[in-house]
C-alpha cells in the first residue's frame, strides 16, 4: 500500500471503487455527527493529520504541553489509545503499563509530565479531564472526529512525503479531501514542506535528537559513549512509526552505521519472536522503546527527540493557549 500511496504504482480498479465508497461513507458520517453541546465552548485543542499513519502529532502535543506549562496552565491530554489491549477508559501517567495505555499516551505522560485520559469515546475523556481540574485539553489526534468540539485545530504534515497520490483511503493516504486544510487554524510541517501548494504557509517543525538512553535504565548516553557500545558487533535499527525511513535517516545524519534496518508498521506490537535473529546492538525510537521495555532483548538503546518550532510561533502559541484557558466557561 505504501508503494501505491507514495510510489509510482497506480491503484487498481478495486481500490478506486473502495475509495468512492469510503468517501461517501465518511462524508455521511461527518454530516451525522454533531459537536457535543456541553463541550462546545471548552478549551480543547486538536492536534491531528490528514493522512493515515504518523506525521509527528505526538512530539507536537508534548511541545504544546510544555508551552502551556510555561504560562502556568494545568494541562491534560486526551487520546484514543490506539493499539492498547483494553477498551475501557483509563488515566495514563508515567508509571502506567504500555499494554493498557498504548505507546503514544505513555510517551506523552512521561515526557510532558501530564495525565493522559484514554478512551475510545474522546468526548467522555474530555469530560474526565475537565473534572480533574484541567485548564486546557489537547487531543492527540481527532481532526476527523467532528463530535469533539475544539477551539483550535493544528494539522501536522509530513514535509518529505506530503500527501502521496492525494487520493482517499484505501487508494491513497488521505482520511479527508485536501479541501479540509482550508478550515484548520494552522499547518505544521514535520521537516521542510516539499509538496504542492497549500491554503496557508506551513510552520516548519523539526524533530531534534536530544540524547540516547539504554533500555531498562534510562541512563543518558553521549553519542561517543553510544558509539563505544556499538563497536565490535552488528548494529540493528528498528522503527515502528508512520515513516520508519525518517528514523533511519536520522541515524545516518548522526554518523551511526547500521548493518540491518527493520521497518515495522506503526504501533507494531512487539514480541520476543521479532528479535530472535538479531545479534549485536539494537537502536530504536523512544516510541518503540515503550513497547520493548519488558522484553528480553540484545543491548538496546532508544533515541529521544523533541519538537522544535520557530521561537516567535511558540511565543504566540503560548499566549493563544493562555487566552483559550481564560475563556473557559464553568461546567
Amino acid at each position: 500500500m505504501q508503494e501505491i500511496w507514495y510510489g509510482d504504482r497506480t491503484p487498481g480498479l478495486l481500490l478506486r471503487a473502495m475509495e468512492r465508497v469510503y468517501g461517501q461513507l465518511a462524508a455521511r458520517r461527518q454530516q451525522q455527527r454533531q459537536p457535543a453541546p456541553d463541550l462546545r465552548d471548552q478549551p480543547i485543542v486538536v492536534v491531528g493529520n490528514l493522512t493515515a499513519g504518523g506525521t509527528g502529532k505526538t512530539p507536537l502535543t508534548i511541545r504544546l504541553c510544555q508551552l502551556a506549562r510555561q504560562v502556568g496552565l494545568q494541562m491534560a491530554v486526551i487520546s484514543r489509545g490506539y493499539g492498547r489491549s483494553g477498551s475501557g477508559p483509563i488515566t495514563v501517567n508515567a508509571d502506567s503499563e504500555v499494554s493498557s495505555s498504548g505507546d503514544e499516551p505513555l510517551l506523552i505522560a512521561r515526557q510532558a509530565g501530564v495525565n493522559v485520559f484514554v478512551d475510545s469515546d474522546r468526548e467522555a475523556a474530555a469530560r474526565r479531564a475537565l473534572a480533574s481540574g484541567a485548564e486546557l485539553i489537547i487531543a492527540d489526534d481527532g481532526l476527523q472526529r467532528r463530535s469533539l468540539p475544539r477551539q483550535l485545530e493544528l494539522c501536522v504534515l509530513d514535509g518529505a512525503r506530503g500527501f502521496g497520490n492525494e487520493r482517499l483511503l484505501p487508494a491513497g493516504p488521505l482520511r479527508e479531501p485536501l479541501t479540509r486544510l482550508e478550515s484548520v487554524d494552522a499547518l505544521i510541517s514535520n521537516g521542510e514542506w516539499q509538496g504542492g501548494s497549500l491554503p496557508q504557509t506551513p510552520v516548519t517543525m523539526s524533530l531534534e535528537p536530544v540524547g540516547w538512553y539504554a533500555l531498562g535504565t534510562e541512563e543518558p548516553l553521549r553519542n561517543l559513549e553510544l558509539q563505544e557500545q556499538l563497536a565490535g558487533g552488528p548494529v540493528h535499527a528498528l522503527a515502528g512509526i508512520g515513516n520508519p525511513q525518517r528514523f533511519f535517516d536520522t541515524l545516518s545524519a548522526l554518523g551511526i552505521e547500521v548493518d540491518h534496518a527493520h521497518a515495522f508498521a506503526d504501533h507494531e506490537r512487539y514480541e520476543a519472536s521479532h528479535f530472535e535473529a538479531m545479534e549485536g546492538a539494537l537502536l530504536m525510537t523512544e516510541k518503540d522503546a515503550m513497547k520493548c521495555e519488558q522484553l528480553t532483548l540484545p543491548p538496546s538503546y532508544a533515541l529521544r527527540v523533541e519538537a522544535r518550532l520557530p521561537a516567535a510561533w511558540e511565543q504566540n502559541m503560548s499566549q493563544r493557549l493562555l487566552a483559550l484557558s481564560q475563556g473557559r466557561p464553568s461546567l
